[in-house]
């Protein structure tokens, strides 16, 4: 399971730094997007996005659910069953709420 701090990912102006290994910035893009979807409707009225999963070879779609009462959103696959637990995404610039 990757526990992620959405903060910890980016630069003082809030972006996604160029600096990071490209890795970093697709898994940092990847939490970008399920945050994006997560607050379209807050909460969430539709378990399943349109996200990919971030697995290579895998061709499930991420489920996403928001904990309201502790502000983290949960994704997980619904083929290969990665997961994974997204904090401190309030207020970034991806929070659409």
């Amino acid at each position: 399971m990757y526990i992620s701090n959405m903060t910890h990912l980016l630069d003082e102006k809030g972006n996604i730094p160029k600096e990071m290994t490209k890795k970093g910035r697709e898994m940092a893009s990847f939490l970008a997007l399920i945050i994006d979807s997560a607050t379209k409707v807050y909460p969430p009225t539709e378990k399943y996005s349109q996200i990919r999963c971030l697995k290579k070879k895998c061709t499930g779609l991420i489920e996403i659910d928001v904990d309201t009462k502790n502000e983290f959103i949960h994704w997980k696959c619904n083929k290969c069953a990665e997961e994974g637990r997204i904090s401190d995404w309030q207020k970034t610039k991806w929070d659409n709420r």
